[in-house]
């Protein structure tokens, strides 16, 4: 079941991606009911977009729906288990039709990390693909539900909530890493396959967030340095808006980048073809270059 506050619409003008028609300004926010997703739907909202919610728990995102509308913005929710493929496709056809205009923006945030903090060998390689399982198939059938739409309409973004362990080598959290180097990789392929439709994909990395996940972990119990939600936020409006179109399929890193700071940098990453997963050469004599 959805629910849904027709009388609240939009605030702001639709954004575009370049070249194309308009883009809704309206998002559906995965894992919404709680932590970085809770903290983006609420950004998305007060940045005057329409939000819909989609997790697996409706009392949290139910909850996130009145603050949501609390801010002037509408809000449907839809409580779905993001890998059960009949349950998604329900989902999104029901906040692709409450939302005014459809989906403009897909936020692929949902995700999981192992129960435990251990290498491989010593992990439990069940609860290993449990975590790849969910952080890969999910965006994969989200995004599946939600590309018709924007297809048809000729754009839409697609923003995924990835994590610098997906290009970095990690001592522990294998499932995690191998489900985020998929998740970026997904990225390239979406921006290669449908840059000429108007889509734009974004890859944004969060830092470390203080979130009921991240204090659970003991790599974290000493941290001091949490990146604030604002800054994660900023980006993604930033993306929402069309600002940071011409980095589609690309990497960029909440605490470390800003909106202004990409944009600056823009043309040297398109020289470089930087901030995206890559097989290194040694050279253009290599022979897998």
């Amino acid at each position: 079941m959805t629910t849904t506050d027709d009388a609240a619409l939009p605030r702001t003008a639709a954004p575009t991606t370049a070249g194309g028609p308009p883009v809704p300004r309206t998002a559906l926010v995965t894992g919404a009911g709680r932590g970085i997703g809770r903290e983006l739907a609420l950004g998305l909202a007060r940045a005057g977009y329409a939000v819909g919610l989609v997790g697996r728990t409706r009392s949290r995102l139910e909850d996130v729906a009145d603050e949501v509308r609390q801010t002037g913005a509408a809000a449907t929710v839809a409580a779905a288990d993001l890998v059960d493929a009949t349950a998604v496709t329900d989902a999104v056809a029901r906040v692709e039709a409450a939302l005014p205009g459809g989906i403009g923006l897909l936020v692929n945030n949902a995700g999981v990390i192992e129960e435990n903090e251990l290498p491989f060998a010593q992990d439990d390689v069940e609860d290993v693909w449990r975590v790849v399982e969910t952080n890969v198939r999910g965006p994969l059938l989200v995004t599946h539900a939600v590309l018709p739409g924007m297809l048809a309409r000729g754009g839409g973004r697609v923003l995924q909530i990835n994590s610098g362990s997906g290009h970095r080598a990690q001592p522990s959290y294998t499932g995690y890493t191998i489900s985020k180097g998929a998740l970026a990789r997904f990225s390239t392929q979406l921006d290669h396959q449908y840059r000429g439709r108007g889509v734009r994909v974004l890859d944004l990395a969060p830092g470390v967030v203080r979130t009921d996940m991240t204090r659970a972990m003991p790599v974290h119990d000493d941290r001091t340095d949490w990146t604030e939600p604002a800054e994660v936020v900023a980006l993604a409006v930033g993306f929402a808006d069309g600002e940071l179109d011409e980095l589609s399929g690309r990497f960029v890193r909440a605490g470390a980048d800003t909106v202004d700071s990409l944009r600056a940098a823009t043309p040297a990453i398109l020289a470089a073809d930087a901030r995206r997963l890559a097989l290194t050469t040694w050279g253009p004599d290599d022979p897998v270059a």
